[in-house]
């Protein structure tokens, strides 16, 4: 039995889940998130006890493996309505810079070239010297959109340079060390 999917979701009372056929929803205000389930898996709300419960019929690998999983996507809907996500980068370089024009992440990060990174729907982006920050609901579009402006130019160990993490601490190593002598 998976620990993680037997757990029930208890819901906050000013957020509302639905299930229609496979698709759960789960609204807060003008909050919305919706996904569609595997048909390996059942999943049910408890009006009285204000919780979603994900069941499984079998135990084939294929649904065991999804039990734990369905029940993390749909707390995490639960959460991003309610509370949103957020993840902080930090650029680290003399004269880098990042601008936002409309739906587009501009980082000038020490290439020729300035770099565009797109903005989707639903995700927002706070520009504050050096940091970024970046918030939405859905947690998996902040992150993905977090990864793909980290990738833009990852730190680098020498001289720790580059876009990180503003949690993330990066190991530095020492560079080629000089050895004076006669040549």
């Amino acid at each position: 039995m998976s620990r993680i999917g037997k757990q029930p979701i208890s819901v906050p009372a000013n957020v509302k889940v639905s299930v229609a056929e496979r698709v759960v929803t789960v609204e807060s205000g003008s909050n919305r998130l919706s996904m569609t389930h595997r048909p390996e898996l059942t999943v049910r709300v408890d009006e009285d006890a204000k919780q979603v419960v994900v069941e499984r019929g079998d135990d084939e690998r294929m649904s065991r493996s999804l039990h734990g999983l369905t029940r993390s996507l749909i707390f995490n809907m639960v959460e991003g309505v309610t509370k949103g996500f957020s993840k902080e980068l930090e650029i680290v370089g003399v004269g880098w810079t990042a601008k936002q024009q409309g739906n587009m992440l501009h980082l000038s990060v020490g290439y020729a070239d300035t770099r565009e990174v797109e903005v989707p729907a639903g995700v927002q982006i706070e520009i504050n010297g050096p940091r970024i920050k970046i918030s939405g609901i859905d947690k998996q579009a902040v992150g993905q959109l977090a990864a793909v402006v980290r990738s833009q130019r990852p730190p680098e160990p020498y001289n720790g340079k580059g876009i990180k993490y503003s949690d993330e601490r990066i190991v530095r190593k020492q560079g080629k060390a000089f050895v004076g002598g006669a040549a």
